[in-house]
């Protein structure tokens, strides 16, 4: 099963400095990487790309990501999206456009869900998604 990353572990993985806590996250990541197994969607990316000040930083990173094309985002995700947002504050649960973007990209194609934002575990209650597990 493929896996979709979010932005926070990729984060831990290429922009942050090495700390011992991250280290089984990273080596998760790098694990699913070698299997072939990591997907990406372009709000990530571009959520990895913004705010990095040093233009050789961010060519680099750009460069490196070049090597996880985008999934697809089809109409119906958004449609999805919307509906999964929807359903979630019914019943009083928060997140994001592209939390929810993720949720349904990753519904629509049977894909895991990489992250280490709280959110994903509260949608999982209500939203038909399933979380990587490490």
């Amino acid at each position: 099963m493929k896996v979709l990353v979010d932005t926070p572990i990729w984060s831990l993985a290429l922009r942050r400095k090495s700390h011992p806590a991250n280290e089984s996250t990273k080596s998760e990541l790098a694990s699913l990487i070698q299997d072939r197994r990591v997907a990406i969607i372009g709000p990530i990316r571009q959520e990895l790309l913004s705010g990095i000040k040093e233009r050789a930083q961010f060519d680099r990173l750009r460069e490196y990501l070049h090597a996880f094309p985008d999934i697809e985002i089809a109409v119906d995700d958004y449609e999805d999206a919307a509906s999964f947002y929807n359903l979630c504050q019914a019943r009083g649960l928060q997140g994001s456009n592209t939390d929810f973007l993720i949720c349904a990209i990753a519904v629509r194609n049977g894909f895991s869900i990489f992250s280490t934002d709280e959110d994903f575990t509260h949608f999982a209650d209500v939203l038909p998604i399933t979380l990587h597990a490490r």
